[in-house]
């Protein structure tokens, strides 16, 4: 027990400060970037710093499989060079075993993650592309927010704001069902209000059918000036590409929030597919860290003395970004139906695990 803890502990610290190293590293990199974007004249190098710390986290979550990797390859080159890893061979202990504890501290930073780093990463990218886009353009982007009533979307320009909700679309997105559209003028006081029975977005414009448009100007009688439409054009700044990008970033949802949002999707008749495979691999990034940490030992756990120590370590990380390449390429496949979703989720993960359970077992009895 105590030698598990010994190793869980060392793992720890090797990690941590691993974490430590990158956070600095990217928080320089992504600085000197907002430095050339932003004029920092005119939004003070406060907001660019603030900017820089919000995007961050999301920099390190994506990353997390590198630093167990680079943990684990710190932590076993270090035990062979004092000779530890030799005297716990030497006792009975097996390798295998000697793994346990390092795959359980592996499991437990990516349950951790994906339960409170998680919901910590959606809020900062919120924030941060709020904020970027807010000081490139100087005025607040367009915005879709979907709900159990239906979906919210807000578009922006010159003519003013305008919020739209529908009940309903269909699963691209280009079609709206019982569209209500709040019109405000440059000033910010409501304009108008359109009811249609359906919005088409085509180039620029709204093609509403089935309209209704009611003046919303001081002394003027809504119903009285109330006018019908067979087919309307509202001006309009958004795009399908806009649309549905503003939805379509499984990231910047908590993984708490994902089932409810996948919920809300299908009764708006969105495709949930790629949120669905986005929620699953979160649920099984704790074992894909586990393989990490499983692959990584299996090149490094060896005496120095047999040398080739740069090839195992180049071997180790070559092989950790070939696993990590198969598990975004199953994401895509799982995203365009071309597998189902568990299978682009879990096969990833449990196939390195068995990978490198193969190659640790060769390496011990072979």
């Amino acid at each position: 027990m105590i030698i598990h803890l010994y190793f869980a502990r060392k793992f720890l610290v090797i990690f941590l400060g691993l974490q430590v190293v990158f956070l600095a590293l990217l928080m320089m990199v992504d600085l000197i970037d907002k430095l050339r974007r932003f004029d920092v004249e005119e939004v003070g190098f406060s907001t660019v710093l603030y900017l820089t710390i919000l995007k961050t986290p999301e920099g390190l979550y994506q990353i997390l499989p590198l630093v167990v990797i680079l943990a684990t390859i710190a932590l076993f080159l270090g035990l062979a060079r004092s000779s530890e890893l030799v005297v716990v061979r030497g006792s009975g202990r097996s390798a295998m075993l000697s793994l346990l504890s390092p795959v359980i501290v592996a499991v437990l930073i990516g349950i951790l993650s994906v339960s409170t780093f998680n919901p910590i990463v959606a809020a900062t990218s919120v924030q941060h592309d709020s904020l970027s886009d807010r000081l490139r353009s100087g005025r607040a982007s367009s915005t879709l927010s979907i709900s159990s009533e239906g979906l919210w979307l807000r578009q922006g320009g010159a003519a003013g704001q305008a919020v739209i909700h529908a009940l309903s679309t269909n699963a691209d997105a280009t079609v709206f069902y019982d569209i209500s559209i709040v019109a405000y003028a440059p000033d910010g006081g409501p304009q108008e209000r359109i009811e249609a029975r359906s919005a088409e977005l085509v180039e620029g414009a709204w093609a509403l059918k089935g309209a209704t448009v009611w003046p919303l100007e001081p002394g003027k009688n809504p119903e009285e000036h109330a006018k019908n439409f067979d087919v309307l054009e509202f001006g309009s700044t958004l795009t399908h590409e806009r649309i549905r990008d503003s939805f379509a970033t499984p990231s910047v949802i908590s993984v708490w929030d994902l089932p409810q949002f996948i919920r809300d999707l299908e009764e708006s008749g969105f495709s949930s597919r790629r949120h669905k495979v986005w929620l699953m691999m979160e649920l099984a990034s704790p074992l894909f860290l586990a393989a990490m940490v499983l692959v990584a030992s299996a090149f490094t756990m060896r005496h120095t003395r047999f040398g080739r120590t740069g090839v195992a370590v180049l071997g180790a990380v070559l092989t950790g970004f070939a696993l990590y390449y198969v598990r975004n390429f199953a994401q895509i496949l799982g995203e365009n139906g071309q597998i189902p979703v568990a299978l682009a989720a879990w096969a990833p993960p449990v196939a390195s695990v068995l990978l490198a359970l193969g190659l640790l077992l060769h390496m011990e009895d072979g």
